[in-house]
């Protein structure tokens, strides 16, 4: 049984820091360690440099969901190969990761919801997607007679699931076996530019030389990145999440509705959270980019809730530094992990959905609450790209939630962006410059 919520026992990711590599990963979430597995893979002498500890953000705080269902449809075939590569990784890690194909499905209680998943799916098809609209008796099918007054959902059937706190480091130990070096608790401060080039990473252990750096820093990635003069206007929310005790009768799938969303655990409880509500601080980033997250507040699709100022010495605080010397503590020091307080007004009312709609369960009952910080970009795609500025440097941020699942294809994408080969998909929509060229921001799928 594994626990409801934990970072590994104890601290695995020592080692003296090396004199050179060919790569640097800034971040050990699932995107950074990936990138790793597959760029050690390749031949490249590699190192992930973690603030903290592997996975101990969001990586390890999300829904465990890895699906196709409702994904930008430029992100459909990346999400399709990603789904290959979780089952590889996931024979290779002996099953251990709690990967399972179980299918997600969206609940609509009303013609307009349901209207939005059959839009969606019309547009899908062509990809080869399984998704399929369900009626009622299909629902109590496919969820076990549940009690709520829906009128249909959208459904994948092919859509999987694992248990990110478990995952991600055995992904990372698939890549130290590989030949990648993973090193916790080194921050790195900035990058070392001669002559407008990466030539290294200046670390709170040292510098690195290097000529190559991937930036995947999650929430933390826009705060590096504006250090060195480059501002993307990411922000970070907060998502409350909740495990339950085990429960006897559960279906063993994904979904979600108006008022939470669940994954069945290999523990026998659920991991439930609210399914739309989300909590963003008030601070410097928030004011310095609202224009361009206010069209989408207008128009119902961004479903916030704005909270006082950050907490200390988080990404977006009131006093965290902008700028600073590379030679002295930074931010990444100050804050070794960032572990939002989760909202347990929100976990109750998600309890009492729940228990709403599958009473023949029994009043299910909350074994450990958490919080996380997702990291988003206002049209709700991530940035895949070159930093033109900084030669050598790329960045994968702002994965909007999505990052769990979609994250082994773009760790193998990075890895063919830096070895300079062709990645396999058309990355125009996830390009840096879409924030500056003039381009309309195109919001994702709102369903």
């Amino acid at each position: 049984m594994t626990k409801p919520f934990h970072l590994p026992d104890p601290a695995p990711y020592r080692g003296a820091l090396p004199d050179a590599v060919d790569l640097a990963i800034i971040g050990g979430g699932i995107i950074g360690i990936t990138t790793a597995l597959y760029a050690a893979r390749a031949g490249l002498k590699v190192v992930v440099l973690e603030k903290g500890r592997v996975a101990a953000e969001q990586s390890s705080r999300n829904w465990g969901w890895i699906r196709v269902q409702g994904r930008d449809f430029d992100e459909i075939p990346i999400m399709q190969e990603a789904q290959r590569l979780w089952q590889d990784l996931d024979d290779e890690s002996k099953g251990a990761m709690g990967l399972r194909t179980c299918g997600v499905t969206y609940l609509a209680s009303d013609e307009k919801k349901l209207g939005l998943y059959r839009d969606w799916l019309d547009k899908a098809a062509p990809y080869g997607v399984s998704s399929r609209i369900l009626d009622r008796d299909q629902i109590n099918q496919t969820l076990g007679n549940p009690k709520g007054k829906w009128i249909g959902a959208l459904n994948t059937p092919t859509d999987m699931k694992a248990e990110p706190d478990v995952a991600v480091p055995l992904m990372a130990d698939l890549a130290r076996e590989a030949g990648a070096q993973v090193i916790e608790s080194c921050a790195v401060r900035g990058l070392d530019m001669v002559a407008g080039k990466i030539e290294g990473v200046i670390t709170e252990a040292g510098k690195i030389a290097c000529d190559q750096v991937v930036l995947a820093g999650g929430a933390w990635s826009s705060l590096f990145l504006r250090h060195h003069g480059v501002s993307i206007p990411q922000m970070s929310v907060r998502n409350t999440a909740f495990a339950t005790d085990a429960v006897d009768g559960a279906a063993q799938t994904c979904a979600v509705d108006s008022d939470f969303a669940m994954r069945a655990r290999v523990d026998g409880g659920f991991t439930l959270a609210p399914s739309t509500d989300a909590d963003v601080f008030f601070g410097p980033d928030l004011m310095r980019h609202l224009r361009w997250y206010l069209p989408f507040a207008f128009g119902g699709d961004l479903k916030v809730d704005l909270r006082p100022p950050a907490p200390k010495h988080f990404p977006d605080a009131l006093f965290t530094a902008r700028r600073w010397n590379d030679a002295n503590e930074t931010p990444f020091e100050r804050m070794r992990i960032l572990s939002p307080k989760p909202d347990m007004k929100k976990v109750a009312a998600t309890v009492k959905a729940f228990n709403r709609v599958w009473p023949d369960m029994g009043e299910v009952q909350v074994a450990d609450a958490w919080a996380g910080m997702i990291d988003v970009l206002p049209d709700v795609v991530p940035v895949v790209d070159h930093v033109e500025k900084l030669p050598g440097l790329i960045v994968a941020t702002g994965m909007c939630g999505h990052g769990f699942g979609i994250g082994p294809a773009f760790g193998r994408i990075l890895t063919d962006m830096v070895l300079g080969r062709e990645v396999g998909h058309d990355l125009t929509r996830f390009r840096l410059s879409r924030f500056t060229d003039g381009a309309p921001m195109v919001p994702g799928p709102n369903v």
